[in-house]
């Protein structure tokens, strides 16, 4: 175990759930102090003295990502992976689930409509015009705009027709954007996934008020109800396992009892008491709490503690080590170094091994 001694929680302007966050894992042990965390000084491959950080702010402070990943480097486990939450984003998301087998909307990446800052049209060289007639033949109305990297509803368009989403592209400056079709549901959920094993199912309206919205009830009855939720707490699990979201939440649209992941990239998901309710954050707090201890003693000096997803572990695994060839390549002459390069390619294993 590693000999860090703390279990720090980074964050921003949200006020509940980070005290919350601290007081339960101090009551629940000793070993390991939890605390805000603090930084004075951030000097390069110098290690922090906690053992986990829970990131909830680090999409918003770059300075704090850069910190998250030299406290990871140096062997603090970060919740979540800093260096995964950097490359993710909403489009691949919806791509790996359909690898994964989850379903989702029928979904179009756009181009920013305008370029981004030092570009000029050269820079687009490659990019043809899009095919309008048949990506609206292809979503269908009404769709939703939204953009490919973000949260929080910001940036969402619901569109009619061709005209209003024109109008809404319009508005969009630089944004890569995502153009989805509408899914009419009959139940809405919004599921915790902690630790990459506890989840909490929540119903959930988006319609309603931010304050109101985990004011609904479940629809569903029965044992279509029953199957619906066990589906549901299958592809929670899928879709963390393998982005590797140690804090996550995964919001379904249920269409003719299908739940449909709508939007799964969350990783410092609302865990305010006066928005997900009493009961809710009393079960976060408790996973939470649960999971950054677990982490803590699992820690291991020096090493990586981050949790990465079965997407990357296996993409890393696929690249195997070549193996080392069956004769020793001489090493060459001082006066034939310039053949050095021959010799370096005959030492090369052949094709196709591994």
């Amino acid at each position: 175990m590693s000999k860090k001694s703390k279990i720090g929680i980074l964050f921003g302007q949200e006020n509940t759930f980070p005290q919350a966050f601290v007081d339960r894992v101090n009551e629940k042990q000793s070993t390991f102090s939890a605390e805000f965390v603090s930084i004075d000084q951030v000097e390069q491959s110098v290690a922090t003295d906690y053992a986990v950080i829970i990131d909830r702010i680090s999409q918003d402070v770059p300075f704090y990502k850069a910190f998250l990943k030299n406290a990871a480097l140096t062997g603090t486990a970060v919740v979540n992976n800093p260096f995964w939450w950097s490359a993710d984003e909403k489009f691949f998301n919806n791509c790996l689930a359909v690898q994964l087998g989850v379903p989702v909307p029928k979904t179009f990446l756009l181009p920013s409509k305008e370029r981004p800052d030092d570009t000029n049209h050269n820079s687009f060289r490659n990019l043809k015009h899009m095919n309008w007639d048949a990506i609206f033949k292809h979503i269908g109305f009404p769709a939703f705009m939204k953009p490919h990297a973000g949260g929080g509803w910001k940036s969402v368009y619901k569109v009619d027709n061709p005209e209003q989403m024109f109008n809404a592209y319009d508005e969009t400056g630089q944004l890569v954007m995502l153009y989805q079709e509408a899914i009419d549901f009959t139940d809405y959920f919004r599921c915790y996934c902690i630790g990459g094993k506890d989840v909490r199912i929540m119903s959930y309206e988006p319609r309603n008020p931010h304050h109101l919205r985990y004011a609904s009830e479940m629809k569903t009855t029965g044992d279509a109800g029953k199957k619906l939720l066990e589906t549901m707490h299958d592809y929670v699990l899928k879709l963390n396992h393998g982005l590797g979201y140690d804090f996550n939440t995964v919001e379904f649209a249920v269409r003719d009892g299908i739940p449909i992941a709508i939007d799964f990239c969350n990783p410092a998901p609302d865990a305010d008491v006066h928005s997900v309710g009493q009961a809710n954050f009393d079960w976060v707090v408790e996973a939470a709490a649960n999971m950054a201890i677990d982490r803590a003693k699992k820690a291991q000096k020096g090493n990586n503690n981050l949790t990465w997803g079965t997407f990357v572990r296996g993409s890393v695994a696929d690249i195997a080590a070549p193996s080392a060839p069956a004769k020793e390549a001489k090493a060459p002459k001082a006066e034939k170094a310039k053949e050095a390069p021959k010799a370096k390619e005959e030492a090369k294993p052949k094709k196709g091994k591994k």
